[in-house]
């Protein structure tokens, strides 16, 4: 959880600086939030279909690609310490 509190923390902190002198965020945040998770998403086909391609079913080249571990990051309240996974 500390991780993301830190980001959050920081993404606070810019957007009060920028405020202070007066520029706005460079992108709408909706359309910088879609943008990253196309980056994302993006990052994963590759490994997926090169399995699928091995003959794996789409579940299986998913999980073996660990996109779920690589989107979402260490989750909170998964009880492993973050700095292991570091």
């Amino acid at each position: 959880m500390k991780p993301y509190l830190l980001s959050l923390g920081a993404g606070l902190l810019i957007g009060v600086v920028y405020s202070l002198i007066g520029v706005r965020s460079p992108a709408p945040p909706v359309i910088a939030l879609m943008g990253l998770l196309g980056i994302l998403l993006g990052e994963q086909v590759v490994p997926v279909v090169m399995r699928m391609l091995d003959g794996h079913s789409p579940s299986r080249a998913v999980s073996q690609a660990g996109c779920a571990q690589h989107l979402f990051g260490q989750l909170p309240g998964n009880g492993t310490n973050a700095k292991e996974h570091v």
